[in-house]
Parts: structure tokens; sequence; C-alpha cells
């Protein structure tokens, strides 16, 4: 299929192709916006492709808790609009908690999440085992819970708001790098690529793990580090119950959902150096199953069936930045997800939009500016896995 040229002009420019820059091109195109969105690769082909799926709104801040529930109703309404099918489902997300100050924190974090709507609740060793018959443990003290935690297919998702974004008339180019952003007076001016020219008063700049490369175009310090996450895949296991929750435990971070007739599991391994190192190693899987021997059995003696390798996109207090630059008028970004980039899309995907468009966003992101590092003010979350 040959390339499309690109156009010579845009209201806005967005860089990368994932989750969030195709919801942002989604919401603005719908609004009206002329829309250009810019991939080096394919449309996914980054740190979306890699990511677990999982779906949440238990969180311990408000403001990550509201952008998460307002993403879950757009998830949930994804067959009809953009209208596309994502495999949404309803598996339930499941922290396993294993030390007094844990279900200390979480006792707080599931008030202040019910009282903003979302039905979590904490449960005890016993339900939390029969919510999840592959757990096991004496030291399990108790687990925090919500039903409507969910999970879908991350490429869908892309897949999805792409097809919307070109419903209504964006242009989505891939193979195109962003070889430099124009800037005059502080003013953008335009965005160059391999193929030509895009002319720009707006980018927004949704590159993930290399959103540093991307603020340093035009200035503006984008405080993301890259750092490498990977997953593995069991073969089919016998006996799976039909519906499994996410389950987490938290003290570790060894993660586990159903993934076809088998599991996807996960670790934080503590000794990754950041980088944008892609490749899959085994040095961390010993003590990613000896931690699964102790919290579920099962997982531990289930034959390894492939894995991949993936960046999370880490800020320093491990919440996003969104918002727009002081520096260079109509620079935008959103980006430092730490993980949580694709379960947060849909919701930042109307906040681009809203500060494109110069009206107050859906929700308020005053706090996720990336300028409060500049003072060394942090807004930790405390739910990361």
């Amino acid at each position: 299929m040959p390339r499309q040229p690109l156009p010579s002009g845009a209201d806005v420019v967005i860089v990368g192709g994932g989750a969030v820059g195709a919801s942002a091109a989604f919401h603005l195109a719908e609004a009206g916006a002329e829309v250009v969105l810019l991939e080096r690769d394919q449309l996914a082909s980054g740190s979306t492709s890699k990511a677990a799926g999982g779906l949440r709104a238990q969180f311990s801040d408000a403001l990550n808790i509201e952008i998460a529930k307002r993403s879950l109703q757009a998830y949930k309404r994804f067959a009809e609009r953009p209208g596309w099918e994502i495999d949404y489902e309803e598996i339930g997300y499941l922290f396993v908690l294993t030390t007094p100050a844990e279900v200390e924190a979480f006792t707080r974090s599931v008030a202040l999440q019910n009282e903003l709507g979302v039905p979590s609740r904490m449960i005890t060793p016993e339900e939390a085992l029969e919510i999840c018959p592959l757990l096991a443990g004496q030291d399990i003290l108790a687990a925090s819970y919500c039903h409507t935690d969910a999970h879908a297919t991350p490429e869908s998702v892309v897949q999805g708001y792409a097809f919307g974004a070109r419903e209504h008339g964006a242009h989505l180019a891939v193979s195109t790098p962003v070889e430099g952003i124009d800037v005059r007076d502080g003013v953008i001016t335009g965005v160059r690529t391999p193929h030509g020219t895009v002319a720009t008063g707006t980018v927004i700049s949704a590159a993930g793990a290399w959103s540093r490369a991307c603020g340093e175009l035009v200035g503006v310090p984008l405080d993301v580090t890259p750092l490498r996450r990977q997953v593995l895949f069991t073969a089919p296991m016998a006996d799976l119950p039909d519906t499994l929750p996410l389950t987490i435990d938290f003290a570790s971070g060894f993660y586990f959902h159903r993934e076809g007739r088998g599991l996807l599991m996960g670790m934080a391994d503590p000794d990754e150096t950041p980088g944008f190192l892609l490749e899959r190693t085994e040095e961390w899987i010993p003590a990613l199953l000896e931690i699964a021997e102790r919290r579920a059995p099962r997982i531990a003696s289930a034959p390894i069936q492939g894995g991949w390798a993936g960046l999370y996109d880490m800020s320093p207090d491990h919440n996003a930045m969104i918002g727009e630059a002081k520096q260079v008028s109509r620079f935008l970004y959103a980006t430092g997800f730490s993980g949580h980039g694709f379960l947060q899309a849909p919701a930042t995907g109307e906040i681009l939009r809203d500060l494109v468009l110069g009206r107050p966003p859906v929700v308020d992101v005053t706090a996720l500016s990336a300028e409060r590092f500049e003072g060394g003010t942090l807004a930790p979350e405390f739910h990361v896995v």
C-alpha cells in the first residue's frame, strides 16, 4: 500500500502511536481538530504492545482514582465508541497483603476509593483464597479486591482509537520518526520528519519511554527514565478457573492473570538498571519462581512457554506527567506513567483534548505538571507494581 503524503499542516501534531497518543488523536479529531499523529515504528509497537492489559481504579491518590475510573468507563463502552472490540472483561484485581503496614495503607486507600465511587473492599485471607484458588500462604493477612477492575487487549485499543481518529479525518503516519521541532521566538512552527515538515503551532509528546528526547527537541525537561520490565507465559494449564482476577503479591510485586489456556506472570526485577534494554533475559526468573513457589505453587511448576520485555516510562515519583510546558508555547505532554499509561489512556486523551482546545479538562491535572520536580515536589503513588 503506497504511503499517503503527510499533510502540509495541522492544528496539532502528536508524537507517539501508543495508547495515549492514539487516544489523544481520537478525542481531538472527534472534537473537530486537524490531527497528524507521527509514529517512528508501527502503531502500538512500543510499550503498549508489551502491556499486561490490566485496568484498575485501585489507587492511593484521588487524582489517579478519578483518571482510572473515567478510563474504565470508557473501556467498558469501547465497542460503542469509538466502535472496536478490545476483549474487555471485568476479571477484578486482587492485591495480596502480608504486612500490617500494607493492610493499614490499603485500608485507607479503599476508604478513599469508596468515597469516589469505586466498589473496592478489604477481604479476609479466606475470601482471597476463594476468589483466587491458585493462591497459597499462611502469611496472608488480608487483601484488597475490586470486582469491576478489568482486562483488555492493548493492541486492539490502539487500533480502535486509530480507526476512530481516521473516521474523523486524522492522519496517522507510521514509520515516520520526528527529526526536529521548529520553534521561533518560543512558538512552535512545525515538526520535521524524513517525509516532510508538518506546519503546526501545537505538539503533544506521547512518546512514552522516549519522552525525554522529545522534550529536548524544544528545550523542555521531561524527567522520564526507561526501565525494562519482563513477563513470562506458561504453557496451557489444566483445571484453571474460568475466571481469575489479576492477582498481585504486593510485597514482591509478583503478579499473574489468565492468558488463554495458561497464565501471564511478571515481577519487577530489583537489579534492573535503567536504559533502553529490550532483550529478554533469564537471570531474573529464579527469583520470580521462588516467590511463585511460595505464593502460587501450581504456577511455579508450570512449563514456561515464551515471554517478552518492554519498557516502563518511569517518573521520579511513579506518577504521570500531564500538562503544557511554560517554556515553549503549545508544547503538551503525557508521559511518565510508570506502568499505568495503558489503563489511564482514555481519560488522558480527553484531558489532552481539553488542554489543546483551551477548556477546563474533564479532570484537573495541575498537580501532574512536569514542573513539580523543579522544586523537588513529589506526588508519590503507593499502589505501584
